[in-house]
């Protein structure tokens, strides 16, 4: 611990050094606080990328494992310490470097928080569009670690598809450069997909150079309520099917709705067994949301209603963003579940997922990024009862099992983590398991960076 600290401090201003235990132990675990977490022996917060080489030319030396960390709101446990490691936490870093409209595109580092980069370009006539639940307070350093999504993926696509280019500090200190700032280029394999969702395993993100798009037109939200799941899973079928674009298309159940209104009395129907949230940023979303209104009447829906503004809107987007820190207050802990049908079988995931709370005798509240079959069951548990910790653990994975079955995927945005690596192999197969330790190995042979976490 002395010859750790010492080292560092040789390469870092004082400020960027945290030995104190009661503050190390707060930098622990990510939102997944259930997770296993060891104890950190030191917290690094570096401001340049040079500090950044520094720690990892030191843990190489002294072989010292290091954990990359952003927010800290990740849901499977990827930013979870281990026993005597380097936390490295990148929020320091969080300066927009630039801002290019005519290439359409900004230069960030790792720290700059999702929502104000969103409000930066916006003032450029520009947008960054992947926009995660937590993006008030998530970094794109987090977002590029997970290849977090949220709620526009249906029309404009995950965090994967707007990283053009990183700088990367690989394990033993040395900078990366990886894809590009032009809007084509296929030079050589493509390092910087191979980097997006990597959790910090590969190396640290140190800045990156992120796609734009033109703003698009203020968004108009409908509400419409189904009695059951299945019959709103049909309504998401009918619009899609009907070449419909939403700029999102989201789902709640009974269960997230009353969790949402007893924390924000928002006066949400609660007699409804699935609401179902679709918004429109075209030139005319009266008109397209008119269309899906029918289309939700035909599926069964007993009532569809347009917001009339923007106000309005935004408040049942605010309803929908709650939705986990709401279902989060049901019991004193939580297991997200993030599995990812085709939109085919969404209706099957969510009555299989309502099957499974009734065998373990739980309340498991369900929101979803309905048009990307991307669903989000959460096991509500009292984590001190052995015997309900045991009942959340099993519905957890049958939960997992049940996508696997219809051809989807244990996550769709959260990552593996900690919490689902036992399941990446089940996913993977032993082949796919083994190709990618390979490349675990090439980038860092002596599995320093985040260990305990994919495999």
């Amino acid at each position: 611990m002395d010859a750790l600290v010492e080292r560092l401090r040789t390469g870092l201003p004082a400020e960027a050094l945290v030995t104190d235990p009661d503050v190390t132990t707060s930098y622990a675990h990510d939102m997944a606080s259930f997770c296993e977490a060891g104890t950190p022996a030191v917290v690094v917060l570096p401001r340049t990328v040079e500090e950044v080489q520094h720690v990892m030319r030191t843990a190489t030396a002294l072989r010292v494992p290091v954990v990359p960390q952003g927010a800290r709101t990740g849901l499977s446990g990827a930013a979870n310490a281990t026993d005597g490691c380097i936390v490295l936490s990148l929020v320091k870093m969080d300066r927009i470097l630039e801002i290019s409209p005519v290439d359409r595109i900004a230069v960030v580092e790792p720290g700059v928080v999702n929502a104000t980069l969103s409000r930066a370009v916006g003032e450029h006539g520009l947008c960054y569009p992947p926009d995660p639940s937590s993006w008030e307070t998530c970094t794109i350093g987090g977002n590029i670690g997970t290849a977090s999504g949220g709620l526009c993926c249906v029309k404009y696509g995950v965090t994967a598809e707007y990283v053009l280019g990183l700088e990367v500090v690989l394990a033993d200190g040395r900078l990366l450069n990886t894809g590009r700032r032009t809007a084509k280029g296929v030079a050589g394999y493509d390092l910087t997909r191979l980097f997006v969702g990597s959790e910090g395993s590969l190396g640290i993100v140190v800045k990156a150079v992120l796609a734009l798009r033109p703003q698009p037109p203020r968004q108009l939200v409908l509400a419409a309520e189904f009695p059951s799941a299945a019959t709103a899973c049909d309504a998401v079928c009918r619009i899609m099917e009907r070449g419909h674009t939403p700029s999102l298309l989201e789902l709640m159940d009974r269960t997230t709705v009353r969790a949402v209104n007893a924390m924000t009395s928002m006066g949400l129907p609660e007699s409804t067994e699935a609401l179902l949230l679709c918004a429109f940023d075209t030139p005319d979303p009266a008109a397209d949301l008119a269309a899906v209104g029918e289309l939700c009447t035909a599926a069964g829906a007993t009532e569809v209603v347009p917001a009339q503004d923007t106000a309005e809107s935004e408040l049942l987007l605010q309803a929908r963003r709650l939705s986990l820190p709401a279902l989060e207050t049901v019991k004193p802990a939580t297991m997200i579940d993030d599995v990812c049908v085709p939109r085919s079988r969404l209706g099957a995931m969510l009555e299989g997922t309502a099957a499974v709370a009734e065998k373990f005798g739980l309340t498991i509240g369900v929101c979803a990024h309905a048009g990307d079959g991307n669903t989000h069951p959460v096991v509500c548990f009292d984590h001190t009862d052995p015997d309900e910790s045991r009942r959340a653990r099993a519905s957890f994975d049958e939960i997992m099992a049940l996508g696997l079955e219809l051809g989807g995927t244990i996550t769709g945005e959260h990552g593996v983590g900690v919490l689902k690596k036992e399941w990446l192999a089940r996913e993977l197969g032993e082949v796919g398991v083994e190709v990618q330790r390979g490349v675990k190995a090439a980038f860092d042979p002596l599995g320093l960076l985040n260990p305990g976490k994919l495999f």
